[in-house]
């Protein structure tokens, strides 16, 4: 129980620190000894009411037509996501996680020497919603939507706005999916619960700690944190 509360802390003190990267964190701290089955769900019932504030908070700043058919989109991803979780042989979802995490990382580390926002693509949008969904099945990562969503969005309330209804919907589909397939359990539930606290104390100290670190360079030690432990999880399962 130790490493769950120490990876929730972080998890969400990062997610406090700098809006993102809370499902990275940790599903990488726990899968060296965990299998992501048993992951993924106690990550997705604690991070699930988050994004109902957030989009309610942001509603103003919702391009609906945009939001809309990516939900779609990742809620279509998502069934085969969950049924890979629920089927594969657990060193190759971990294989797998680790080439995503050092593909997202290397993918956050290049994405802050761009500027300014980009055009929506149809095709983009049809390609990052379904690999987005996919990942969410599994992992419940949703960094490639978010960075999509980051490069279109015309500000940081139309971002937080758009992503977080996405994700909304992406997460009361798979909360009824994975119980419907057996992936979240009474006992799933009971230790979201019990580490419900310990992710209320992260993101407040992360909230607080906002106010004196320089988010830039946090973010960059993050994004080389994950590269490394995707690296090494790749390694430990090959």
């Amino acid at each position: 129980m130790f490493c769950w509360i120490v990876a929730t802390l972080c998890a969400f003190f990062i997610k406090g620190l700098c809006g993102f990267a809370n499902t990275l964190i940790f599903s990488t701290i726990l899968s060296f000894g965990n299998s992501n089955i048993n992951i993924t769900p106690v990550e997705l019932l604690l991070g699930y009411p988050t994004n109902a504030i957030l989009a309610w908070k942001e509603r103003k700043s919702i391009n609906w037509g945009m939001s809309i058919p990516l939900a779609i989109l990742v809620l279509a991803g998502s069934i085969p996501g969950a049924l890979f979780l629920k089927t594969a042989h657990e060193e190759v979802v971990k294989i797998v996680l680790g080439f995503v995490i050092v593909f997202i990382g290397l993918e956050m580390l290049l994405r802050d020497r761009q500027s300014g926002q980009a055009k929506q693509s149809k095709v983009l949008l049809f390609f990052i919603g379904l690999i987005s969904g996919i990942l969410c099945g599994v992992y419940g990562i949703g960094a490639l939507l978010s960075a999509y969503v980051s490069r279109t969005a015309k500000d940081s309330h139309a971002f937080k706005g758009n992503i977080c209804l996405v994700f909304f919907f992406e997460n009361t589909f798979r909360v009824l999916m994975y119980i419907f397939c057996g992936i979240i359990t009474l006992e799933t539930a009971r230790q979201a619960l019990l580490l419900a606290p310990w992710m209320l104390i992260g993101l407040g100290a992360g909230i607080a700690s906002s106010r004196v670190l320089k988010e830039k360079i946090v973010k960059k030690l993050v994004i080389v944190m994950l590269i490394v432990s995707g690296v090494a999880l790749i390694i430990n399962n090959l």
